[in-house]
């Protein structure tokens, strides 16, 4: 088997053959975040298990020798086997879908398969979890200022499904530390790195800019970090965390048009020049998902995307710098890998930077 390798390319430790002693166990490691996380457990040597569906896409776990456990977030029995002999849990898996037609499977996934994790962590007793959150459930400031981990939100203050199963799944993982689960919550910002399989919304941008499909843009804001500093992130919360408590996992606030002009210095492409007002991305959005409606294919372009847009998305990371030592990677450098493993992997074609 070929070793595994870290973000610099470099060896990483690998784990034992399957049935040795076992560190953490990471749920979602297939995805975007879950898979960074088993590379940096592997990088400090580590043993890993990964809960995964039997026919779940593992083309982010490439290269690493971690045990898989085949189970499933809503099936308790497959969980508690996963956690036999575990000590940490990072409890990654989430359905980010921003758009689907059965609204109702966000919410087994995010908020019931989070309640199977937590109560079957307390039975294994282990001695910390790590729960997967996102700054979409928290709250934000009108005044466009950035956020932190205590500014006031509820429910209503959600738009659409997914942020609302997450700030539901969130509200279920402090209850349980409350209850003395030793929990503790990180909330990424927007992820960019390398092996984004499955484009996230965020990854996608990166890849239809790419592209050159990226005609116009809405005005908006958000906040981006490295997806290797989530990654550490999650690792330093298990160390040094306090149950209960909430740690941003960001860095930089930008405009969207902003991360354009970086891309287009990166990439040789153009940044849009067209601004987009709401109304017209909103009669978009409406048009796209009416056809979705109907073929069941996701929408090229969703309301609630369309709606989250009007929120500046700008967060203190302050937090969890001072408290757990984020590490705060240049946003250029995030950038930069993500566009590399892209076009390495094959999903878009390399471009000259010269315009």
């Amino acid at each position: 088997m070929a070793p595994s390798l870290g973000h610099d390319g470099t060896p990483v430790p690998t784990s034992p053959a399957p049935g040795g002693p076992i560190d953490a166990l990471v749920t979602g490691g297939t995805g975007f975040v879950g898979a960074n996380v088993a590379r940096e457990l592997l990088a400090t040597g580590a043993t890993v298990r990964v809960l995964a569906r039997p026919r779940a896409d593992r083309r982010a776990l490439q290269g690493l020798r971690v045990e898989i456990a085949d189970g499933d977030l809503l099936n308790p029995g497959s969980v508690r086997r996963a956690l036999d002999g575990v000590q940490t849990v990072y409890h990654v898996a989430a359905d980010y879908r921003l758009w689907t037609p059965e609204p109702a499977a966000l919410y087994r996934t995010n908020v019931d398969g989070t309640r199977v994790v937590l109560e079957a962590a307390g039975e294994a007793g282990v001695s910390r979890v790590v729960h997967t959150s996102s700054v979409a459930a928290l709250g934000v400031r009108a005044d466009g200022e950035p956020a932190t981990e205590d500014t006031p939100v509820t429910l209503a203050d959600m738009v659409g499904h997914y942020e609302r199963s997450k700030f539901l799944a969130e509200q279920l993982a402090l209850d349980f530390a409350r209850r003395g689960l030793p929990v503790v919550v990180v909330n990424p910002t927007a992820p960019l790195g390398p092996w984004d399989v499955k484009p996230t919304p965020t990854g996608q941008m990166i890849l239809d800019f790419m592209k050159g499909r990226m005609k116009g843009t809405v005005e908006t804001g958000l906040n981006v970090v490295h997806v290797r500093d989530v990654a550490r992130g999650h690792l330093l919360a298990a160390e040094r965390g306090k149950p209960g408590e909430r740690y941003i996992l960001g860095h930089q606030n930008l405009r969207l048009t902003e991360l354009f002009e970086m891309l287009a210095e990166l990439t040789g492409r153009p940044a849009p020049r067209l601004r987009v007002p709401y109304a017209v991305a909103w009669l978009a959005a409406a048009c796209c998902e009416g056809l979705a409606s109907v073929t069941r294919r996701p929408p090229a372009v969703t309301l609630t995307a369309v709606r989250m847009a009007r929120k500046r998305m700008y967060f203190s990371p302050a937090r969890a710098v001072r408290d757990l030592g984020l590490p705060q990677t240049d946003v250029r450098e995030a950038l930069a890998d993500a566009i590399a493993w892209f076009r390495a992997h094959g999903y878009a074609e390399r471009r000259s930077n010269k315009n």
